[in-house]
């Protein structure tokens, strides 16, 4: 398209899937705004939104792909010539160390992208690749939890905020992420919303963008959190609070709960915790008493020393309170399309069904911790990672110990980036391999919208061609798989390979896939969503269901359609015998005894938290200038009173030291903060030598996860602690 016009796109970039009107004149974005007309967001949109021509446009944007020469840096190459150098380092890596030595690392961007989200299976499924990826660094505690409690990793409810009374937000601030395994357009005007039908109660260490009020905020100290849960907990059933509605059958293991929370009053643990006993109990009964209460925990609960626990206690505390599949409290999104991360997948996942070659960190739902990944490509022997695949990721600044980590990526004989920048990360690869720009591809959300306080379909067709040459990135994506699973890619055919891949999808859909495959003949994602889409809840079933929905018919609506919001569905989504949620499986409830032990702790010294900021999204959006721009954002928040104890003054620089490194970051003294908690962004450090994001480099900003220790995990999932990490601060120098 080089006409001059408005093209109607969906926003790529978080959970709200904002619409877009992007105004373009020829092969130049003029002006990007949200989209009135459309039927989910109605014209909402946050700063990030309006960047998407910026990304495009960017000159530093990796377009052809770039080999590693014999002097060390890059060269641009063809795509034949890059191919056949990944299979040249691959099929080295395999003569001498087979498939264990091989494995990939999947970063947040995937889920938000049309061709890769659809394919990135293929490299564990066919390559049979041991996977890394951000889930152990910010959401594990959650899919142990809905994996242990409704019997499916992913089938985790969401609240229901457009019809809740009362909302208890903890350690989250979706004033700035616009929600995190919630999706919803203009989470600020659905809070503002729920403020004026009642009541919102944010619990964080730091007064954020969603706290409305002073009377709103219940500041606690990083990695209490399970604690204070518990006793709103044992005050439901000391005070007869406990309601279970509808749920009176299908809830197992209530006296378990029972007997746990009688060991945690709020007296207990109030001081733990930093707050009163009376603030709690006040809490308890004010939810409890609420027609409509949700309680949601999100990434400042599931990145602690105690996520799981601290990610398990808001569905008890809804489930007890008759809010769990209930209007207005904790509900199952109805997706218009499926996703083949929701399907029965006939078994649960297991715990501990293998560990770690150096650490022995047990398996968790497939994965280890992410902080396992450069202890086993930095120690020799048996098992030691040699090849290295990153897909859409800078694990070097995302990490948790990423100094590591960044070190120990040179060692690597075969290191492969699926990436459109020279980052922290990729300047390591001997190949990158650059994907589309998002305006270069079409666009159709899947996996957000499983987490959706709607039922909602939409399809952004591509703006810009990309190069003629280039392969799409499904093509990329099934080649490499071809690759590490020992097939060279110049004998694979790629059509017939995706119609036995389609094929395979059609059955998880319950149709034939000879009339499947009849309809849509091309090979590619495309044909991927119109299946999902027309064997989901609303459509057509090729033709069993008369006027059902289908990818055509949601071409035709470019603005979305709208089935409906969540409504309650308990019977379709958990999958214990009997269709009873586990309230208290054993595997969470065994790391109780260690929370009590957190009672025993003397709590000295200053703790970290993480933060993030409206106009940045992890570490991939600081090369663009407009959201840059402006006041210092990469700064350590602290409260006066520990300002004036540390020594350190507003503007100054500062040492934060931890057990595992120190840095030196300008001061910013708030009272937003409560005292004994600091906080740094995270995404920051874009001051390494040899990547290609020029406009990040003038304000690098530092890495506050080479603060983070890599054995500080949450023990039932693996996943990262990076919250609550105990620092010393002084005045630089």
């Amino acid at each position: 398209m080089t006409e001059r016009g408005i093209h109607i796109r969906t926003c790529p970039l978080c959970e709200a899937m904002c619409g877009l009107e992007v105004h373009h004149d020829g092969a130049a974005v003029t002006l990007i705004r949200g989209n009135r007309a459309d039927v989910w967001s109605r014209g909402y949109i946050c700063p990030k939104g309006t960047t998407l021509g910026h990304l495009h446009h960017d000159p530093d944007r990796v377009r052809v792909p770039l080999v590693r020469n014999g002097a060390g840096t890059f060269a641009e190459a063809s795509w034949e010539a890059a191919f056949e150098r990944c299979g040249e380092l691959i099929e080295a890596v395999r003569a001498e160390h087979e498939i264990e030595a091989m494995t990939v690392y999947f970063g947040n961007p995937v889920a938000h992208n049309y061709s890769i989200s659809r394919y990135l299976g293929l490299l564990s499924e066919l390559a049979g690749l041991t996977i890394y990826s951000a889930g152990t660094v910010d959401q594990w505690p959650k899919n142990v939890v809905a994996e242990l409690l409704y019997g499916h990793a992913w089938r985790i409810p969401v609240p229901d905020i457009e019809h809740t009374d009362f909302m208890v937000v903890q350690g989250a601030n979706p004033h700035t992420s616009q929600g995190s395994l919630m999706s919803h357009a203009d989470v600020p005007g659905a809070l503002d919303a729920v403020r004026q039908r009642g009541r919102v109660v944010v619990i964080d260490p730091r007064r954020t963008g969603t706290v409305g009020s002073e009377e709103e905020w219940l500041p606690i100290r990083p990695g209490t959190d399970a604690l204070l849960q518990l006793a709103v907990v044992h005050v439901l059933f000391a005070e007869d609070l406990v309601r279970l509605g509808h749920l009176e059958d299908r809830l197992a293991g209530i006296e378990k709960v029972r007997r746990i929370a009688a060991d945690f009053p709020p007296e207990r643990v109030a001081g733990t915790c930093g707050t009163s006993a009376a603030a709690i109990r006040g809490l308890a009964r004010d939810f409890a008493a609420a027609e409509r209460a949700v309680w949601y925990g999100r990434i400042g609960t599931c990145t602690q020393e105690f996520g799981t626990l601290a990610s398990w206690l808001p569905d008890v505390i809804c489930a007890l309170t008759a809010n769990l599949d209930a209007v207005g409290g904790l509900m199952w999104p109805k997706p218009v399309a499926w996703s083949p991360v929701l399907q029965n997948w006939g078994g649960s996942r297991g715990f501990g069904r293998w560990s770690s070659r150096v650490r022995g960190a047990p398996e968790v739902l497939g994965q280890v911790p992410m902080s396992c990944l450069a202890e086993e490509i930095d120690t020799p022997g048996p098992g030691q990672v040699k090849s290295l695949l990153v897909v859409a990721g800078n694990p070097v600044l995302s990490a948790p110990d990423s100094g590591r980590l960044d070190a120990a990526l040179p060692l690597l004989d075969c290191m492969i980036s699926v990436d459109n920048a020279v980052n922290e990360t990729s300047r390591h690869a001997h190949v990158i391999l650059p994907g589309l720009s998002a305006l270069e591809q079409p666009h159709c959300d899947d996996l957000l919208w499983t987490w959706a306080t709607r039922s909602v379909a939409k399809w952004s067709p591509a703006l810009f061609p990309p190069a003629d040459d280039r392969p799409e990135e499904w093509e990329i994506l099934t080649r490499l798989a071809f690759m590490f699973a020992g097939t060279p890619a110049e004998s694979t055919d790629l059509a017939a390979f995706d119609d036995l891949y389609f094929s395979a999808w059609a059955e998880m859909g319950g149709v034939d896939p000879a009339v499947a495959l009849a309809a849509a003949p091309s090979p590619g994602p495309e044909r991927l969503i119109d299946l999902t889409i027309r064997t989901g809840p609303w459509g057509d079933r090729y033709g069993e269901n008369p006027g059902g929905l289908t990818l055509e018919r949601v071409k035709q609506a470019p603005n979305g359609i709208d089935m409906g919001a969540i409504v309650p569905r308990i019977d379709e989504v958990v999958l214990h015998a009997g269709g009873k949620v586990d309230l208290a499986p054993e595997h969470i409830t065994s790391d109780v005894d260690r929370l009590a032990e957190r009672l025993e702790r003397t709590d000295e010294s200053l703790v970290l938290v993480s933060r993030r900021h409206l106009r940045s999204n992890n570490s991939w959006m600081h090369n663009v200038p407009v959201l840059v721009s402006g006041k210092d954002r990469c700064t350590l928040l602290i409260h006066p009173d520990d300002a004036a104890a540390a020594g350190v003054a507003d503007g100054a620089p500062a040492t934060v030291r931890s057990s595992n490194g120190e840095i030196e970051v300008p001061v910013e003294v708030s009272d937003e903060m409560m005292p004994g908690v600091v906080s740094l962004p995270h995404g920051w450090g874009h001051d390494r030598p040899g990547t290609r994001q020029s406009v990040a480099r003038q304000r690098p900003g530092v890495n506050s996860n080479l603060l983070a220790p890599p054995d500080f995990v949450d023990v039932p999932s693996g996943n990262a602690a990076l919250n609550g990490i105990p620092v010393e601060v002084a005045p630089a120098g």
